[in-house]
């Protein structure tokens, strides 16, 4: 298979030896050194007592340094001993991401949020028959409501919600998209299932308006503020980023990822030759390039990321240039060993699987739903398909790449909030219910969004569960609180 890109001017493939930015040797003893006018200027210095979030950078004596994740990141700011480069416990909660220039006037960013991708979820009975008993239903007055109100907010959706780092408009999230996908999720049921925008009470447009809420608040905090439709590469292990991540991250393996036993017919087979290079990927100075795979006959074993490579030196013999992904300003393949990502694996093959759209859809089993509901699949098969020339088990990196059906990356993370939020029903607590519960109480109730955001992040309304505390709560509070202040504001 060939990597499905449309773009006119893809980007080269990590294969060893192909690039300038791939190395076939291991320098040893090689610390990176300065290149005139290639680093960025160095973001904000270290400031005692400040309460810094993962993946928030700092500046210092020509350095950038990111703050580290759960559970180390409450120690970025706390006393001089953990002030990154001198302070006698800095690496305990800091790592050098690359060099800087100046003073430090830049504003800090952030590195992807290390999360676990969600494994595939068996529907809670009320998901589970072709006219789903107990399913939220559409009142088709209020399905106009919702969306004229939607629309009349476009403005605000895109300038104020839909932003990368929350200051610049997102390239890759835009309304235009999100409507279109919307709409289809509302109008297309799978499994008796559709996306809930409301019912005829009197409050009905709200339970839709705090449901669209939520989700974009979610969305905010997963994908839109990297501006990332592919998954990145963050698990960073042994201080380096395995280019097998591509297989799963944090110990996943993604292509293992299979539906329930009634369901695993709906599955994609996992194809050993298909070869793909993912279309986004993190932008921060030296980040790691657009994840891939591909069969051991084109890539034997990988290694690693080498994010603390000058790639942009044109007074190297020969010149050296960064050509891994645009915007490029450091890092390189380095495909000289093979390198374990933290599931053991040193081959991409088969790894084609990674998450994808606004909320990252992974695994065999989840594209294969996509594929038997929406896709070439369901038309094959003889039933009702919105895609029926789109095969999502061959080309699953189409979510990211379509320009004729940009709302594929929105379809992806509705279709996960139809399965796994609104059919959501465990130990006592439903999502139905404490959804309209929500709106009736007047909607000042923080313990609703906080148990979506378990149910998100950590696949429980009630964490501590999974891997641990939910990543960034209050952010995700925060993010509904202002999608929800435009949308009935």
């Amino acid at each position: 298979a060939s990597n499905p890109n449309p773009n006119p001017n893809p980007r080269p493939k990590p294969k060893p030896g192909t690039s300038a930015n791939v190395v076939d040797t291991v320098a040893k003893d090689e610390a990176p050194s300065a290149v005139p006018g290639g680093e960025p200027p160095c973001p904000y210095p270290w400031e005692e007592g400040r309460p810094y979030t993962e993946g928030e950078t700092v500046g210092f004596r020509g350095r950038m340094y990111a703050c580290l994740g759960y559970p180390y990141t409450g120690w970025c700011g706390l006393d001089a001993a953990y002030s990154p480069g001198v302070g006698s416990q800095w690496t305990s909660a800091w790592e050098v991401v690359g060099d800087c220039t100046g003073g430090g006037t830049r504003q800090p960013t952030g590195k992807p949020t290390r999360r676990p991708t969600r494994r595939p979820v068996e529907p809670s009975p009320a998901g589970q028959g072709d006219a789903a008993a107990g399913a939220l239903v559409n009142d088709k007055n209020t399905i106009r409501r919702v969306y004229d109100i939607l629309d009349s907010k476009r403005d605000e959706i895109d300038g104020k919600l839909f932003l990368y780092q929350g200051s610049e408009p997102s390239t890759v999230y835009r309304y235009e998209g999100f409507i279109a996908g919307l709409k289809v999720m509302v109008e297309h049921q799978m499994a008796g299932l559709s996306y809930y925008l409301g019912d005829d009470s009197e409050n009905g447009h709200l339970y839709g308006l705090v449901n669209i809420a939520a989700f974009i608040g979610q969305s905010m905090k997963e994908t839109i503020q990297y501006d990332a439709c592919d998954e990145n590469s963050w698990d960073y292990i042994n201080m380096q980023y395995p280019l097998a991540n591509s297989c799963g991250q944090l110990g996943q393996s993604y292509q293992d990822y299979h539906c329930p036993e009634h369901q695993r017919h709906m599955e994609c087979k996992v194809d050993p030759d298909m070869s793909i290079t993912a279309v986004t990927h993190a932008k921060w100075y030296g980040a790691p390039g657009p994840l891939f795979c591909g069969p051991k006959t084109e890539y034997p074993h990988v290694g690693i990321w080498d994010y603390t490579h000058h790639c942009d030196n044109v007074w190297a013999d020969p010149p050296e240039y960064c050509t891994a992904y645009e915007g490029q300003k450091a890092g390189r393949y380095d495909n000289s060993k093979p390198v374990p990502n933290s599931a053991g694996r040193t081959d991409v093959e088969g790894c084609c699987w990674w998450g994808r759209g606004v909320i990252q859809t992974t695994g065999i089993c989840n594209f294969g739903k996509l594929n038997y509901y929406l896709g070439k699949r369901a038309a094959d098969e003889g039933r009702e398909s919105r895609y029926p020339t789109i095969d999502f088990c061959k080309d699953p990196e189409v979510i990211c790449h379509s320009d004729e059906f940009k709302e594929l990356k929105w379809i992806a993370g509705f279709f996960y909030w139809i399965e796994s939020l609104q059919a959501y029903n465990e130990r006592g607590w439903d999502y139905q219910t404490e959804l309209h519960k929500f709106v009736d109480e007047g909607m000042g109730d923080h313990s609703f969004i906080n148990a979506v955001s378990g149910i998100v992040n950590r696949g429980c309304h009630d964490p501590p569960c999974g891997t641990g505390a939910v990543d960034g709560t209050h952010e995700r509070a925060g993010n509904f609180n202002k999608v929800l202040d435009i949308l009935t504001g």
